[in-house]
């Protein structure tokens, strides 16, 4: 590993959002690496500086009281037991209803970000050397077939070589505890990895863009496919790669 991949995921070594095999990589490396040692020190000692400062602002009483004599009269009488009780269990069924909604949306919001975070760690380790490409090939008809077997779908393979984002080969890697299909691109020395997995969902979900660890990833869905485009290339010319791909999958598909 070298100390810009190193740097990159020190920020996920502190948070703790590293799997055991790249936590691993980089606490070999800064083990090793004076100054990656010391840049890590001095992000954890930042990080405790800030959760010791007392940032609690408490807003003083008098604005208390503004607020009440606003009220129309009677609004600040104590309430009644009764009326207490009947609210509690008002509320509780409310927030029992609700938990359920709140509950799937907090999960399936942590279930991206942790793909979305192995998404980057399978683009970091693909630029390492012999890590980029299983089949090499800038003919689509020769990435695609290679693909045929190995996965429970072959993933479309689009060559943009004519609208800037160079066709190189592709490879499987491993997302979410299953084997994926990557078909590797180029933007001038930039590499773009495109990541295509099967889903159940046969929606076409429109396409969102983040930027994780310094990395930008457009993810969107189309057909029973999970797409994600992961490049450290500006987010305009990452959007306009998908762009690209979308339309021409649309067109193949069409013809």
């Amino acid at each position: 590993m070298t100390c810009d991949e190193a740097e990159i995921l020190l920020h996920a070594l502190m948070d703790g959002e590293l799997d055991a095999g790249h936590a691993r990589e980089v606490e070999e490396h800064i083990a090793g690496c004076a100054a990656c040692a010391a840049q890590l020190a001095a992000y954890r000692e930042m990080s405790q500086a800030i959760a010791a400062a007392d940032m609690k602002y408490t807003a003083p009483l008098a604005l208390r009281r503004r607020i009440e004599a606003s009220l129309p009269q009677g609004q600040t009488r104590a309430p009644s037991r009764r009326a207490v009780l009947r609210g509690f269990a008002m509320g509780s069924a409310v927030s029992a209803i609700a938990a359920t909604g709140l509950v799937a949306i907090v999960l399936r919001n942590d279930d991206e970000q942790r793909i979305d975070s192995e998404i980057v760690s399978a683009h970091l380790r693909s630029l390492q050397a012999g890590h980029l490409t299983d089949v090499i090939s800038t003919d689509q008809h020769t990435v695609k077939p290679w693909f045929n077997g190995k996965l429970d779908v072959s993933p479309p393979v689009i060559n943009l070589t004519a609208q800037g984002f160079t066709l190189i080969g592709g490879r499987l890697d491993y997302i979410d505890a299953r084997s994926i299909g990557a078909i590797v691109y180029k933007r001038r020395a930039h590499v773009i990895n495109l990541f295509v997995a099967q889903t159940a969902n046969t929606e076409h979900r429109a396409a969102k863009t983040e930027t994780i660890q310094g990395f930008n990833i457009r993810a969107w869905s189309d057909r029973g496919l999970n797409y994600w485009a992961v490049s450290d290339i500006g987010i305009d010319e990452l959007s306009e790669f998908g762009e690209k791909f979308e339309a021409a999958a649309q067109s193949s598909k069409e013809t």
